[in-house]
């Protein structure tokens, strides 16, 4: 062969080689290098899938570290309405909800319906704003067709039942409660539907016989997932505490980082006050799987979840353990004497801090049976149990709103620490004899300076001090030290009323010892009671002590708040009230009470006027001790009687802080006369 041609072909072999390769590290280079990133997530996408690793909710402590709920990790079941044709969505959710039932395990569902007939509406289960959203873009009703409440005004909760039946397109000759867990199932997968997801947690806490079940019977759209439940370590501050549940309505959500539509959150109480504390941050992974066996192989990459921050509060879990006991006895023996039921609350505030020590509202409930007991519990329209009447109970102040007014009355001028005014036993409005009050000493206390009113607890000389100043006035010193306004504690409460009149009206005689339209909570009334004594430093009442990282300890937030209000007050004129409401309980009406007291306290009692003079109620205001006030106590209690009758639970409640154990079992006391 000439080798001029043998070297040309092998000159071409050899381009045409090099060629071949360079295509092929081009292509190389572009499949891996510039397109690399999108070529293996189109790879990872044919045999992977992404999930959402749940973080743990932050655990909540007392002021001294004792934990009061931490968690407990359990499985859970999802159902992905992705997974099941529409045709076979019904006959996969009644495979599921007959299992269930075998197994005796309780399906959740948001549906704000009741669960049996007649079935009206209860948004204890669910969100009405959800609802009305959901309602509307089906066309049943448009947005004007909602109530205060929330809820529909032309669409009844048993039309609603038939409606939501005929669209799921549910066999009527199903059981009643088969259906109506039907319907709510169907309505949860609609309404996560309308916000972006497929998924609905549909129970929790199950064990592991059932998720074999699961497993080995192939019901279709059921998923297993893991979570955790919280674990309430107390069985006390249940309305301090609060509980969660399954986020209500998604718009307030989705918007914050960390949250799926299968997020827990707080619903009440502190759970919901401290949530972006203790919520936490999801964590992302992406896991490959064999198409075939559909097991994990591995791990390609992950976003480590955030578990909750550690949140202390400033309440003393001893003692309020002690405050609410002290509290049942009294009522249970109150009730146990006249067969009356009553509701009861104390409130008890760190003077200068504002720090809230102890909270109770009777009656009460465990938080670790709620789920089990809450029909029970929001049906009882009688007791109340789930009201935190603690802070959001308003009661006429009655006579513990006379030192109040005594520092008005000083500071204002309108009276003196020296004057003694002449009580006859009936005040008369000058100019006016048809319109008077009588002291509760119908003979009169004779004469008295306000030291001795306070301790005598004197209505004609508070009277006479409300109209010498006028309705203004009086609004003007009691706004100051906090009243008719929230007091700034995070898990919310009322706030209160006060007094007013009509134009040509001047009922500042009656506001002055308490009475006239007042009302204010217990927690307000504790919280005047610490900024009076405190020296006019008032401070919103806060239990929010400080935040610590669940992994390291660190703190991350410390409550750290300068007063709200600074009152300016003559030391003459404070010495003056404070030593009124020393008199009271050192030598006054209380002061049999007082002498198992282990610290020297001050006191004003206060009955409050209902209508049925058999079944006043009774208010108690304290602090402790005297002579470097540290706490400041509040106590209402329904159909209580005279103020008087609270004295021993005030005592039980001051020797519990001050020795950390309790007074002697509760005295109701006699019916003393007092205003």
């Amino acid at each position: 062969m000439d080798s001029k041609r043998f070297t040309r072909r092998l000159v071409a072999l050899g381009a045409a080689m090099f060629l071949c390769a360079l295509v092929f590290v081009v292509t190389l280079f572009d499949a891996q290098i510039v397109n690399g990133d999108d070529y293996l997530a189109q790879s990872i996408r044919t045999n992977a899938k992404s999930e959402t690793v749940k973080a743990s909710r932050g655990v909540i402590t007392d002021r001294n570290g004792k934990v009061l709920v931490s968690n407990r990790a359990v499985y859970t079941l999802n159902f992905d309405s992705s997974l099941v044709s529409s045709d076979e969505l019904n006959d996969a959710l009644l495979r599921v909800i007959e299992l269930m039932n075998a197994q005796g395990v309780e399906i959740k569902d948001t549906l704000p319906l009741a669960r049996t007939s007649p079935y009206a509406y209860d948004t204890a289960n669910g969100s009405a704003k959800t609802l009305v959203k959901y309602l509307v873009s089906l066309k049943w009703i448009n947005e004007k067709n909602v109530g205060d409440d929330g809820l529909p005004t032309t669409l009844t909760g048993s039309a609603l039942y038939l409606k939501l039946r005929s669209e799921y397109g549910i066999d009527k000759a199903l059981p009643t409660g088969t259906v109506r867990t039907l319907i709510g199932l169907r309505y949860s997968l609609a309404s996560a539907k309308m916000n972006g997801s497929t998924t609905f947690e549909f129970a929790s806490d199950v064990d592991v016989s059932l998720i074999s079940l699961i497993k080995d019977g192939n019901y279709a759209g059921v998923q297993v997932d893991t979570s955790s439940v919280r674990v309430y370590e107390t069985d006390y501050a249940a309305h301090v505490l609060g509980y969660t549940g399954s986020i209500q309505d998604w718009d307030d959500y989705k918007d914050k980082p960390g949250y799926t539509l299968a997020s827990i959150v707080g619903i009440s109480g502190a759970e919901s006050a401290f949530e972006e504390y203790l919520h936490g941050n999801a964590g992302k992974r992406l896991v490959t799987f064999d198409n075939d066996s559909g097991k994990i192989t591995g791990e390609l990459y992950s976003v480590e979840p955030k578990p909750g921050s550690t949140v202390a509060l400033t309440i003393d879990i001893d003692f309020q353990a002690q405050v609410e006991e002290a509290l049942k006895n009294t009522v249970s023996s109150m009730t146990k004497s006249d067969g009356i039921d009553r509701g009861a609350a104390v409130a008890v505030v760190q003077v200068g801090t504002g720090d809230v020590l102890a909270l109770a509202s009777y009656p009460t409930y465990s938080l670790s049976t709620f789920r089990q007991d809450i029909a029970a519990l929001s049906s009882d329209s009688v007791r109340r149990p789930l009201w935190n009447r603690a802070t959001q109970g308003k009661y006429a102040p009655g006579s513990t709103l006379k030192p109040l007014t005594a520092i008005a009355a000083l500071e204002s001028g309108a009276t003196t620490v020296r004057e003694k005014i002449y009580d006859s036993g009936k005040w008369v409005y000058p100019g006016y004899s048809a319109s008077y009050t009588y002291c509760w000493k119908r003979s009169g206390h004779g004469s008295l300076n306000v030291r001795g009113a306070i301790m005598n607890s004197c209505n004609y000389f508070f009277a006479e001090m409300g109209y010498r100043m006028g309705m203004d006035t009086l609004r003007e010193y009691y706004a100051k030290f906090g009243l008719g306004s929230p007091t700034g504690i995070e898990i919310g409460d009322t706030a209160g009323r006060l007094p007013s009149q009509n134009e040509g009206e001047n009922l500042a005689p009656w506001a002055a010892f308490g009475q006239a339209n007042q009302e204010y909570s217990p927690l307000q009334l504790a919280n005047y009671i610490a900024t009076l004594c405190g020296g006019g430093d008032r401070y919103a009442t806060h239990l929010l002590k400080n935040v610590r990282s669940s992994g390291s300890g660190a703190l991350e937030y410390v409550y750290d708040a300068s007063p709200v209000q600074t009152i300016e007050m003559q030391s003459e004129n404070l010495a003056a009230v404070l030593a009124g409401m020393h008199d009271l309980a050192a030598e006054g009406a209380v002061s049999s009470y007082f002498k198992e007291c282990i610290v020297d306290a001050a006191a004003k009692t206060g009955t409050i006027q209902t209508g049925d003079t058999k079944n006043n109620n009774g208010a108690f205001v304290c602090f402790a001790p005297y002579d470097d006030p540290q706490i400041a106590v509040a106590i209402v209690i329904e159909k209580g009687g005279s103020g008087a009758a609270l004295a021993s639970t005030a005592v039980q409640v001051l020797n519990a802080y001050f020795s950390n154990t309790s007074a002697s079992s509760a005295i109701t006391g006699e019916n003393t006369l007092l205003g």
